[in-house]
């Protein structure tokens, strides 16, 4: 890798943590006190529209994201051209779903959703006046000015959900937070860069990106619904029991899960596209980047995901209180499983930077019909056998993504993807399974608060001192920039 390229990369992931981090941190503590206010009957009734604003932001945003990332250099025309397509999309959707208001509300059998839902999915249309501004920022790798948009949206908007949580108006807090978030990025993106839409503009560069780019949106949107699709059964099937409750637990327990693995894929999706799409020319080069980036993101993800399954239910009862006991059990399964989602984000964009969007699609596909038909076939178990067996379906379809994607970067072996994220899982599970012993046979009497703090503190400790043993390089590099950086 060269030294620009290094640097770039090496600043792009500096403010990827930073963002995320704090992103993930203000989401944490606005996340516990929303949810000591609220019940999970209110987060069960706003969950099961999520569905809906991911796939409608997908089909409004048409994959034209990563399209112009893909492009040399996009010019205005091709920024205007996705821009005004993105409004007529949007507008139309929102019509579309504002008409359909009461079949929503039927089907989930809660009245509540009918304008519960028309108010939500503004967030359709605002976010469409954002789209290629993100999509620009994106391009040009501009971290540092999305961290600051979305702290600041974070901020803003979570005031908002807490203020009217307080003021007693239940699910409708949420409702609020989402619209607030949604129409400050919108502003922050606008102000952060130089593109301004014109009134004159063509479709014909929207055309040529057509065919990459519907591919794109189409995965994309049953990514969405894969990551969704239990909380959708379950509004179905609860809501005729009167249990949104349910609903609300799992979306809970699902919630802090992508929160934990987001942080770290997010990070790394700011720059490993526009990475990997300036060195998939040179296959040696390219397989060197993949593979320490692969080994950066199993460093942390394995003990920062088994971390957050073994303090699962400590962590529940400390931040949110024990009326979401249920949903530990729940966020054990997931965490486990969501230590391999950075690494999913990794082998998919090898497939974007190489133009495979036909990959990208047709695997997203196979996925989430495999999904489907396990929580189908389970749909008369409880909720915590459904979650297993989407869980370990997870992490098995991992090894797919590998074989499609091994031949695009001068063929990653099996062998060699084993030996870059084997060694940080085991030592991972070695840590937490001996953390657990010496707290179970120490103080498992104690505050859970002070159990929580505990673990978390044990397991860090016991995790650096085997990576020390274990002499990992990449732990050597990652201590070697951050001395560079305080120098």
């Amino acid at each position: 890798m060269s030294e620009d390229l290094k640097n770039k990369t090496a600043k792009g992931l500096g403010w990827g943590l930073l963002s995320n981090g704090t992103t993930q941190l203000l989401n944490l503590v606005f996340g516990i006190v929303l949810a000591r206010l609220l019940t999970p009957a209110d987060y069960g009734v706003v969950g099961v529209l999520t569905v809906f604003t991911l796939i409608a932001g997908n089909l409004q945003s048409g994959g034209f994201t990563q399209g112009l990332c893909n492009m040399k250099s996009p010019t205005h025309g091709d920024y205007n051209s996705v821009f005004w397509f993105n409004i007529l999309v949007s507008a139309a959707l929102y019509v579309l779903l504002f008409l359909c208001a009461p079949l929503i509300a039927d089907f989930f059998h809660s009245p509540e959703l009918l304008w519960l839902s028309r108010f939500t999915f503004l967030v359709i249309p605002i976010s469409a006046l954002s789209t290629i501004a993100g999509a620009y920022m994106f391009k040009n790798m501009m971290v540092k000015e999305g961290t600051i948009i979305s702290i600041v949206a974070l901020l803003c908007s979570g005031t908002v959900g807490i203020v009217l949580a307080f003021m007693d108006y239940s699910y409708w807090a949420l409702a609020w937070q989402q619209v607030t978030y949604t129409t400050a990025i919108t502003v922050g993106r606008y102000m952060a860069m130089p593109f301004r839409p014109s009134l004159r503009f063509s479709f014909e560069p929207v055309k040529k990106m057509f065919s990459f780019s519907v591919k794109m949106m189409l995965t994309t949107i049953l990514t969405s619904l894969s990551q969704q699709i239990l909380t959708f059964i379950f509004g179905n099937i609860f809501g005729k029991r009167n249990r949104m409750d349910m609903v609300g637990n799992y979306s809970q327990a699902n919630k802090w899960n992508m929160m934990a693995s987001d942080m770290l894929r997010n990070t790394i999706a700011q720059v490993a596209q526009p990475v990997m799409a300036e060195v998939r020319d040179d296959d040696e080069r390219s397989l060197r980047v993949l593979r320490k980036m692969i080994r950066f993101t199993a460093f942390l993800a394995f003990p920062a995901m088994f971390g957050l399954a073994l303090v699962s239910e400590e962590f529940i009862l400390t931040t949110i209180g024990e009326k979401w006991l249920v949903s530990a059990g729940m966020l054990r399964v997931l965490a486990i499983a969501g230590s391999t989602i950075p690494l999913y984000a990794l082998l998919q964009n090898v497939a974007i930077s190489h133009g495979r969007s036909d990959i990208f699609m047709w695997l997203n596909v196979v996925q989430i019909l495999v999904q489907i038909g396990l929580v189908l076939l389970l749909q008369d178990h409880d909720i915590e056998t459904m979650v297993l067996a989407v869980s370990a379906f997870t992490v098995i379809y991992l090894f797919v993504w590998h074989f499609f994607t091994k031949d695009m970067t001068a063929r990653y072996s099996l062998f060699a993807f084993l030996k870059d994220i084997m060694p940080f899982a085991i030592l991972a599970s070695l840590t937490m399974l001996l953390t657990w012993l010496l707290t179970e046979y120490t103080i498992s009497n104690a505050h859970f608060a002070i159990l929580f703090i505990a673990k978390v503190i044990v397991a860090a400790a016991l995790y650096t001192a085997f990576m020390f043993m274990a002499k990992a390089e990449i732990m050597k590099e990652c201590i070697g920039f951050i001395r560079r950086k305080k120098q």
